[in-house]
């Protein structure tokens, strides 16, 4: 199959806007207020829509990308390789599915793989930058579905470390009692991408030094012995270098050399990527791939 004739799709949760060498488009997400919708594409004023959420006292939600979103992000393509965040937390998944559908019977021949990611944030981008391989190396169709499918759900992994419960308070999914006296006492949650694809609580701690020391714990558990590592934050590039720092000095032989991005600047490092800032409140996520990352884990 001719690359112009192929493309990956993700949802904006990916935070992925385009690829150099292979056709991408993205579905945006959305985040409804009483107030106002913001619309998660590159017109996105994020640090307004952070200090904006921060001041808000109401309720919140989220929409997914609907089956036509998903049908102008497929464009032309003959292949298309769909990836979404985790359908426990969105309904991106079930749209994509839809447009899917709609797609492969409005175009016989086309075909659409979409795959549930089972998280968020990073480990899609990984998946990504997985599928794009594939797709280089002229794998068929039916073998990048599969390779895919293997390499998300048991060669990558998801760590994640939440400053801030301040949303979660206003979408209803812990008590403003809770996060208050969270943010107060400087409590971080860490946490991890389920097996099911839940965001699982598994720490709560005190400081970010400790937090940090956490997710490096936590990884190392998880079976992460060297590989890929990103990391996705939101305002909090401090923490993020932190880590990076800790994940190198604790893995050094292990890592391939990838760079370090931030909103202002590009430099060089050794072997972990810092993504640019992302959406909602104040938190780390990182994710990881390792070649011995399935074996360890099972």
């Amino acid at each position: 199959m001719n690359l112009d004739k192929i493309r990956i799709v993700a949802d904006s949760s990916a935070d992925v806007t385009k690829l150099t060498d292979i056709s991408f488009s993205y579905a945006p997400l959305k985040i409804i207020t009483a107030q106002k919708e913001y619309v998660d594409d590159n017109s996105l004023d994020v640090l307004s829509m952070v200090n904006d959420l921060k001041d808000y006292k109401g309720k919140s939600s989220t929409s997914c990308p609907n089956a036509s979103d998903w049908l102008n992000a497929f464009g032309d393509a003959e292949w298309v390789f769909c990836v979404t965040i985790t359908a426990t937390l969105s309904g991106s998944y079930n749209s994509a599915m839809l447009a899917k559908s709609i797609y492969e019977e409005e175009h016989p021949g086309r075909r659409v793989f979409v795959l549930n990611s089972l998280s968020a944030g990073p480990q899609i981008a990984l998946t990504i930058d997985r599928l794009r391989e594939l797709i280089l190396a002229g794998k068929d169709f039916d073998n990048i579905g599969d390779e895919i499918s293997e390499y998300a759900i048991q060669r990558t992994g998801l760590v994640f470390m939440l400053e801030s419960m301040k949303n979660l308070a206003n979408n209803g999914r812990v008590s403003p009692l809770v996060a208050g006296i969270a943010g107060i006492l400087g409590i971080r949650v860490i946490g991890k991408a389920s097996d099911k694809g839940d965001l699982e609580p598994l720490d709560k701690c005190r400081g970010e030094k400790r937090s940090l020391d956490a997710i490096v714990d936590r990884m190392v558990s998880l079976g992460f012995s060297g590989g890929k590592v990103r990391i996705a934050h939101c305002f909090n590039e401090s923490a993020a270098k932190k880590l990076a720092e800790l994940i190198e000095a604790k893995f050094d032989n292990a890592f391939t050399c990838i760079r370090i991005k931030t909103n202002r600047r590009k430099k060089m490092t050794k072997n972990v990527t810092i993504i640019k800032p992302i959406r909602f409140s104040k938190y780390v996520f990182i994710s990881f791939s390792s070649l011995s990352f399935r074996e360890q884990r099972g």
